[in-house]
């Protein structure tokens, strides 16, 4: 089943809270607020993207207003029917905007959001402002909008709660995050990925490694089954160990330029540390912890060449690069220090 999906802008397929796959603590807490119908005024749904957050937020904005089964939702009434067609005047989701820095501007605030605040609910119990992607629509570096959108949140009205979703809650000012109660969503077992990819049509030779690369988010796996770009990644990947093992400079200058110049750098680097975090997983005898299960062989054999210690120094050396990009350092001058590094 691929419910578990965080939903896109527009229509979606009508859920109940229950219908949330592998997020049992979460819903829980939010079944627990409405039956005893004390539903906190801001949330602060936390987790990966791809988990379940952005439907759960619009699942629970119908268990609260359903004609037909309060506090738990039917899918099938005017009011949710309406909720889940993104057409219900009562329940606004705000994503980031499509251009510049992606935050929403106090202006937009101000005249959209704010006089929302203050006359909402027009026909339902209670109004819900859900902001998928909190964190890139109210940074802490753009504090302006987050500010505007303070008030309401320290004084709220009655009849009126704010979900926001965070990938990131570290980015949303401490103020927002200390007057919204937080729940956590949690990465998706790589059973249910792989349950998601198969309603997706992904072949079955393609799924093990998009649910092993996905980290838990059903998004990215689909979205990494597309065109088997999951398996390139790991071709990517292991073409790179090979060459850090041969040990020939010109070889390794020449990836180094390949892959600063690649629109996969980030997601090849990652494949690459998840590799070696395997190598180090199997030379340590824990092997039934391998994200690439179906590579064991492979990685076993590379297990017995390069040893636990070696393969977790590779690792932290990744790890240590992504910093480095971060900080926009040199990815050419960066990617070469990597590879160099690790072939010593």
């Amino acid at each position: 089943m691929a419910e578990a999906v965080d939903a896109e802008p527009g229509p979606a397929k009508p859920m109940l809270l229950s219908d949330i796959r592998d997020q049992k603590p979460a819903i829980e807490t939010l079944q627990a607020a409405l039956v005893a119908d004390r539903l906190s005024h801001a949330y602060l749904f936390v987790g990966p993207s791809g988990v379940g957050k952005e439907k759960t937020a619009i699942a629970l904005a119908c268990a609260r207003n359903c004609e037909v089964a309060p506090g738990v939702g039917c899918r099938t009434c005017r009011v949710c029917a309406r909720v889940w067609a993104g057409s219900h005047p009562d329940v606004r989701v705000f994503h980031p905007r499509e251009d510049g820095n992606h935050n929403l501007k106090v202006e937009y605030i101000r005249e959209e959001i704010l006089p929302f605040t203050h006359f909402a609910p027009f026909e339902a119990k209670v109004a819900f402002l859900i902001f998928p992607q909190a964190d890139v629509s109210l940074p802490t570096q753009h504090a302006e909008a987050a500010n505007a959108l303070l008030k309401t949140l320290e004084e709220p009205r009655a009849g009126i709660v704010f979900v926001l979703l965070s990938e990131r809650p570290d980015r949303l000012l401490s103020t927002i995050r200390s007057r919204s109660q937080r729940v956590r969503f949690g990465p998706l077992p790589r059973a249910t990925l792989a349950d998601i990819l198969e309603v997706n049509g992904v072949p079955a030779d393609q799924r093990e490694t998009a649910a092993a690369l996905a980290m838990g988010r059903a998004d990215r796996a689909i979205d990494l089954a597309q065109d088997d770009r999951a398996q390139l990644l790991l071709d990517w990947a292991l073409r790179l160990d090979e060459a850090v093992d041969a040990r020939r400079p010109g070889a390794l200058l020449d990836l180094a330029e390949e892959l600063a110049r690649s629109g996969d750098r980030d997601l090849v680097l990652e494949t690459l540390s998840l590799f070696y975090r395997d190598v180090a997983a199997a030379a340590l005898g824990n092997a039934e912890t391998l994200l690439f299960a179906h590579r064991s062989d492979e990685i076993e054999a590379r297990a017995r060449q390069l040893s636990a210690g070696d393969a977790a120094g590779r690792f932290a050396a990744i790890q240590e690069t992504f910093t480095s990009l971060d900080r926009n350092a040199n990815a050419e001058v960066t990617l070469d220090a990597l590879l160099f590094g690790m072939s010593r």
